[in-house]
């Protein structure tokens, strides 16, 4: 019997140290210190020139991450609907519930500050007719599984992860023992034809 896999969702994830440093610089300004449970958020970042540099790499990384699944982008440019900075309270207690990001294609964190004490982010099976009907697993199961329905990263600083949008994802209650601050985007693709006249 073959064995083939279909309808996976992936997730990209690299380590890239050449925005680290300019990146903490350039979003200390940004941030404002919030009550316990909280986390800041930050204007819009894409269109401020200082970002410019970052702003293009993580949109042609989330280009290329689009095309290696076999979408056709040629009549489609990538928009950023959002691109923010944000840190979780140094008070402890910053989380975000499971959520996905409507409306848009790609989404993404490029972690700043973090650590083995600090929050970390977990993604759910999007599937949602595999959850309605799930079966118990088998225990030490690779984490790439079919079966699994969520998955975790412990980040460390310069980490970029990429996915689909769709993709539903959390971050887990951080302890405010650390620093814990990353880089957030959604992009949209939007066909070029769109704000054209009708004739």
């Amino acid at each position: 019997m073959n064995k083939e896999v279909y309808f996976g969702s992936p997730i990209f994830k690299e380590n890239n140290l050449n925005f680290l440093k300019s990146s903490v610089l350039k979003t200390n300004k940004y941030i404002k210190e919030t009550k316990f449970g909280n986390s800041h958020h930050s204007e819009h970042l894409s269109n401020i020139s200082e970002f410019k540099e970052l702003t293009q790499y993580i949109g042609q990384k989330s280009f290329e991450f689009l095309d290696e699944q076999g979408f056709d982008l040629t009549e489609y440019n990538l928009y950023f609907t959002e691109m923010w900075v944000q840190e979780f309270s140094k008070k402890g207690g910053g989380h975000h519930d499971t959520h996905v990001h409507g409306n848009n294609h790609v989404s993404g964190f490029y972690f700043l500050k973090c650590s083995d004490k600090t929050s970390y982010p977990v993604f759910h099976d999007p599937r949602g007719a595999a959850v309605m009907s799930k079966l118990p697993l088998k225990k030490n199961l690779n984490a790439t599984n079919t079966g699994n329905d969520l998955i975790h990263f412990n980040v460390k600083p310069g980490d970029l992860i990429i996915f689909n949008s769709y993709m539903p994802h959390q971050f887990v209650l951080d302890h405010g023992k650390e620093p814990f601050r990353f880089i957030h985007w959604n992009i949209q693709c939007v066909h070029k034809k769109i704000g054209k006249e009708i004739n």
